[in-house]
């Protein structure tokens, strides 16, 4: 998967926060993460930062990607200007190329009809049941869930969100994966050595 393409939506008022420990992982392991824009106009993330994106949307193809991770923003609520986002996300999934969403990007999915038939989470229950969706019986109340190709996560949760994402591009596994887990979601300085260990082999 070294020469893996991932490829990262970016638009205005997305959560910073919510895809940094994802996007890190995966460069530092030698993919290679394109931000995907509405257009390639620059957008603004909530903490202000201007990110000009690499590609349109229009130009994206599940067949030039590994992942799609889609991140929150206070769009996904604010009307339908993300849903060509949601759209895109059937497209991979239809074509067997996984998906990633956190946050209000679940909201959208879940708009999309997404989640009906996929175990998942998100911020919170009552913010999906909020969408109209069908899936409310499918949901788990835990820190991210992956199923039918898909990862789901809530906004409190950008570690475990990226362990799904590691773990489904198969970047870390078994005790690494964990170690990894432990050390930047526990703060346990044990797990340090294991991904030490396991990057000098």
């Amino acid at each position: 998967m070294s020469d893996a393409t991932v490829h990262l939506a970016v638009y205005d008022s997305l959560a910073d926060w919510e895809t940094g420990y994802a996007t890190a992982c995966l460069a530092r392991a030698g993919l290679r993460v394109l931000t995907v824009g509405p257009t390639t106009e620059p957008v603004t993330s909530i903490g202000g930062l201007r990110i000009q994106p690499d590609l349109a949307l229009a130009d994206l193809r599940p067949e030039d990607s590994s992942l799609l991770i889609l991140p929150g923003a206070d769009l996904w609520d604010a009307g339908d200007g993300l849903a060509p986002f949601a759209r895109a996300a059937r497209a991979f999934l239809g074509a067997g190329v996984p998906v990633a969403a956190i946050c209000g990007a679940t909201a959208g999915l879940a708009r999309e009809g997404l989640l009906d038939d996929r175990a998942h989470t998100g911020a919170a229950p009552f913010h999906l049941a909020a969408t109209g969706y069908a899936g409310a019986g499918r949901y788990v109340e835990t820190d991210a869930v992956t199923d039918g190709g898909l990862i789901t996560a809530g906004p409190t949760e950008p570690v475990a969100f990226a362990r799904e994402i590691l773990r489904l591009l198969g970047v870390y596994e078994g005790e690494v994966l964990d170690a990894w887990y432990r050390l930047y979601h526990d703060s346990d300085a044990q797990a340090y050595a294991v991904l030490q260990q396991a990057r000098a082999r």
